[in-house]
């Protein structure tokens, strides 16, 4: 079981190195800050994001300081965030391996039979196929396995005051995360999820939380860790909120050649040209539909690299990780669901 946790980790240090906006100078560990257990409240920042939230949002200051006097500063959260020392070469198809393999998907059927109901009504709401929901719970969690042991809270505030390099974002998500908690009349302690503050089977940060999430099984509230139907109608939500389009493909197959690829690539991830225009960059795909798309780049070492379109519905879930390996792992993985 440690190993498997150490890996699930390893695999969400990997993803979120990979979802860094590109460019981003991450210091060496030596140069963050490390706080004591009891420091927080006495941190200048963390007063001033204690007015903040009283002058905002009228939370009692109080309150926000007996919270953070309570927290304990995470060493081991900075630890499995920060990418590695030597990341190596990207690898594709090492990355494919570890989510498109064969206990995942017998996990995904079962899964998948479980919910059946559940997944039928997602995706007759949200118009988002039952295996890409499947396929998304699949690679974050392992359909609820790995979901996470720490207190988000603490989780959120060692990153949002001891991680320079992602501390605005992380500031936000600690916001959300107490607004969420007054909505819901919970003490904001009482969260649990990953290192990174993502929460449930679908791991939906704070912000994610309260914007997407949906009481699936109309039990009055919203469990996305114990309830697969809330899960699963939140993740589907997600998806259409960011325009998902029912019936519209994801990926198919390309090939590409010449000096011009570079050019396609460095368009970025959006779909901008139609796949007879990308012809005279020496890209073909024959089974592509007359559709916006986005040509997309799988260096595996030793290998050829790997060409594929991206359509809207792929950009859709790269909403979901910035990482289009991560997308296509997911597409992959709901291929091999239908089978």
């Amino acid at each position: 079981m440690d190993r498997l946790r150490a890996q699930a980790a390893a695999r969400l240090r990997r993803a979120l190195a990979l979802a860094l906006p590109l460019g981003l100078a991450l210091p060496p560990a030596a140069a963050l800050p490390a706080p004591a257990a009891r420091d927080f409240e006495h941190r200048p920042e963390v007063r001033t994001f204690v007015a903040e939230m009283r002058d905002r949002h009228g939370f009692p200051e109080a309150d926000l300081r007996r919270a953070f006097r309570e927290a304990r500063f995470q060493p081991s959260v900075i630890r499995a965030i920060m990418p590695p020392r030597d990341p190596g070469i990207r690898s594709w198809q090492a990355y494919r391996a570890r989510f498109v393999e064969p206990g995942r998907v017998v996990m995904g059927q079962r899964f998948r039979r479980e919910n059946a109901a559940a997944l039928a009504g997602a995706a007759a709401r949200y118009g988002v196929p039952e295996e890409v929901i499947v396929a998304i719970i699949g690679v974050e969690t392992i359909f609820g396995r790995h979901t996470g042991g720490y207190r988000t809270f603490d989780a959120l505030a060692t990153l949002a005051f001891g991680y320079p390099p992602r501390a605005e974002l992380f500031r936000r998500e600690l916001e959300e995360l107490l607004l969420l908690a007054r909505e819901e009349g919970r003490d904001p302690r009482g969260y649990k999820g990953s290192y990174a503050g993502a929460l449930g089977l679908p791991q939906f940060l704070p912000s994610s939380r309260r914007r997407h999430a949906v009481d699936f099984d109309e039990d009055g509230r919203i469990d996305l860790a114990a309830s697969p139907a809330d899960a699963i109608g939140s993740v589907a939500r997600f998806l259409a909120d960011h325009g998902w389009r029912s019936g519209e493909p994801v990926l198919v197959p390309a090939t590409a050649n010449g000096d011009r690829v570079a050019e396609l690539l460095a368009l970025g991830i959006e779909p901008r040209l139609r796949p007879a225009e990308m012809a005279d960059y020496g890209v073909a795909a024959p089974d592509a539909p007359d559709l916006p798309a986005t040509l997309v780049d799988y260096v595996t070492p030793a290998a050829g690299t790997e060409y594929r379109l991206g359509f809207r519905n792929f950009y859709v879930l790269t909403r979901y990780n910035r990482s289009s390996f991560y997308a296509t792992a997911v597409f992959d993985l709901a291929e091999a669901l239908k089978q």
